[in-house]
């Protein structure tokens, strides 16, 4: 068999291109689904992570899914939006803590979370430079998002009109970066996180205005009187809070009213959490409460039921590819035939040509199959990281 071996060695070897394009088309058609397993169990699994690490979600009645997207992860799309006063209502209720987030507006292509500090600490966030949200107008950036846009604490950035066509003039506001946090290869990565109250201010509903008293511009004064000056809609709107024009900055309305477009409660233990949903369950209220762990469990089984589509489309061209090679082994047999007939006339029996042929197949198999391992070994150790390019960068 060595001598077989050593024959067959020599003529693949001579047959370089051949056996290339033969080991080529073994190992894409092996390694293809192996390495999409590998992917989309690390896909799961660090999806999954996140879903796990947040026990329920407070928010609107309708999809559970875009709740969960924009909650978890900042998707674009904006689920319906809840009030304050159902943050409001958890911690009241004493069996869980409530972390409010409104998750909306965007800084050139970059989800702004307006949150509270406890979202930090429950994400375990840590800072790789700067500091903590202190003052209105403030914001912090995701390690990934401070990168693409080359910012750093104390440079600016202006949030994206909501609406190109606003009639009622909230101008985009510009904010001071306080700090950038360590990279942790999550949705938090690309997010600008602000204060609610300064999300609040993006949407218009807290505003500053000039001291119209002391201004000298008359042009702005609609109706002056010796307590009080009445300014007309010229009147314009900072875009910036300084140091020099904090006070001014004030809210309309009950802050119980202001929207968020989710809660995330944090139960005591089990029972609270049991006890928890069913309260909203049993009452009347539009909002639903939702375990991020079973959406996103429900979303992955549907992605896994999509890979056996693909995996059925990979088998069917893996018996495509199957039969090509059988075909290239017969047409290398007739074009090898007095290659054969040489061997015959040498006083070799047939089973000397069917050990020449075994020992190539073996030969191109054994090659297909380590290379396989190593492209597989190369994958899962970097599946985390690959995975992570995918959705995160």
């Amino acid at each position: 068999m060595s001598d077989s071996l050593y024959l067959a060695w020599r003529y693949i070897g001579f047959n370089r291109w051949k056996t290339l394009t033969l080991m080529a088309c073994i190992t894409l058609i092996t390694v293809l689904p192996l390495t999409l397993q590998v992917l989309l169990s690390e896909t799961e699994r660090q999806m999954l992570a996140r879903a796990a690490s947040t026990p329920l979600v407070v928010g609107a009645g309708g999809s559970a899914l875009d709740l969960m997207m924009s909650t978890l992860y900042f998707g674009r799309d904006v689920p319906e939006l809840i009030d304050m006063s159902d943050s409001e209502e958890i911690w009241k209720t004493g069996l869980a803590d409530a972390i409010p987030l409104y998750v909306r507006f965007r800084a050139r292509d970059y989800p702004i979370v307006g949150t509270t500090l406890d979202y930090f600490d429950f994400r375990g966030l840590g800072f790789a430079a700067g500091r903590p949200l202190a003052v209105l107008g403030e914001c912090v950036l995701g390690a990934e998002a401070a990168r693409r846009l080359e910012l750093k604490p104390g440079d600016s950035l202006v949030s994206s009109p909501d609406n190109l066509f606003d009639l009622a003039g909230v101008y985009p506001l510009k904010m001071s970066v306080a700090g950038v946090l360590k990279r942790t290869y999550s949705a938090d990565d690309l997010a600008v996180f602000v204060d609610l109250k300064t999300a609040w201010i993006i949407e218009g509903l807290g505003h500053g205005h000039g001291d119209v008293a002391r201004d000298g511009d008359t042009s702005v004064v609609l109706e002056r009187s010796e307590d009080n000056v009445v300014a007309n809609a010229s009147l314009v709107e900072y875009t910036e809070i300084t140091k020099a024009n904090i006070d001014s900055f004030h809210f309309h309305g009950e802050p119980e009213n202001y929207p968020i477009s989710a809660v995330i409660a944090l139960p005591h233990d089990a029972k609270s959490a049991a006890i928890l949903r069913g309260r909203f369950l049993e009452s009347l209220v539009t909002a639903q409460i939702v375990v991020p762990f079973e959406v996103i469990g429900a979303l992955m089984q549907n992605i896994f039921r999509i890979k056996n589509v693909l995996d059925a489309v990979i088998v069917v061209v893996g018996l495509a590819t199957v039969l090509a090679i059988a075909l290239v082994f017969a047409l290398s047999l007739r074009l090898r035939q007095r290659e054969i007939e040489t061997i015959f006339k040498l006083g070799c029996q047939r089973a000397t040509i069917a050990h020449l042929l075994a020992a190539e197949i073996i030969l191109i198999l054994f090659a297909s199959g380590v290379l396989c391992v190593g492209i597989l070994l190369i994958v899962d150790h970097y599946s985390a990281d690959l995975v992570r390019l995918i959705f995160v960068n």
